[in-house]
């Protein structure tokens, strides 16, 4: 579980494995490469390997479900 609070700052960097998130709670804006797309409860987003990713604009509290595949480690 990935959790940021409203007003954070996302610290994540590019991961060498494909991502896919489920936004649990909150509501933000996510920018994966060049597109910007905002999320909210329910909200599913895919994250290439290598991309560069970040949560911005965390207007509530978020908590999302994160899937790494390959797994990490």
């Amino acid at each position: 579980l990935y959790a940021l609070d409203a007003g954070a700052l996302d610290p994540q960097q590019p991961h060498r494995q494909d991502e896919v998130y489920f936004v649990v709670s909150g509501r933000a804006s996510i920018t994966v490469g060049t597109e910007t797309t905002q999320v909210g409860r329910g909200s599913v987003v895919y994250v290439p390997a290598g991309v560069a990713h970040k949560f911005h604009h965390i207007t509530e509290d978020l908590r999302v479900k994160v899937v790494f595949s390959p797994p990490e480690g």
